[in-house]
């Protein structure tokens, strides 16, 4: 009697862990959302007192002089962090997924893991084009005394 018990408990604790695991994996894999945010790359650091995750912060500006919507966001992948990193401070456009559900902030403090970054590169700025000076013939010139 005792050693089915014991076996129930034990089948009954397999299959929550199998349960947990299956979740996790599920609510990593499958991505809700998928895209990208244009924005300036305000901060990137490592936290966490036992997860260390990166997280980030992208400002995303509609226009000038605007207030800026802030876009949080994860890192899990070493590489991308330290690409990521080189362009602090610079106009950047993040590649992200969105996973609803995930169970800890081991994975990431955020829904939101960005996946790939380019610096947004503006065109060079044209000069303006200088006015033509008026024709002036050698007859309308005035002696200068």
């Amino acid at each position: 009697m005792q050693a089915k018990l014991i076996r129930a408990l034990l089948t009954f604790l397999a299959v929550l862990v199998l349960l947990a695991i299956a979740w996790v994996w599920i609510a990593l894999s499958w991505s809700y959302a998928d895209g990208e945010r244009a924005g300036y790359l305000q901060k990137l650091s490592r936290k966490g007192w036992l997860c260390k995750t990166w997280e980030g912060e992208l400002a995303m500006v509609t226009m000038p002089g605007a207030i800026p919507e802030k876009f949080e966001f994860s890192v899990r992948d070493e590489e991308v962090a330290q690409r990521i990193n080189l362009l602090a401070g610079k106009r950047v456009v993040l590649d992200y997924r969105q996973y609803k559900f995930i169970p800890s902030t081991c994975f990431g403090e955020t829904e939101y893991f960005v996946d790939g970054v380019r610096e947004v590169v503006d065109p060079p700025a044209q000069a303006a084009p200088q006015p033509l000076a008026p024709a002036v013939s050698p007859g309308q010139l005035t002696p200068v005394r």
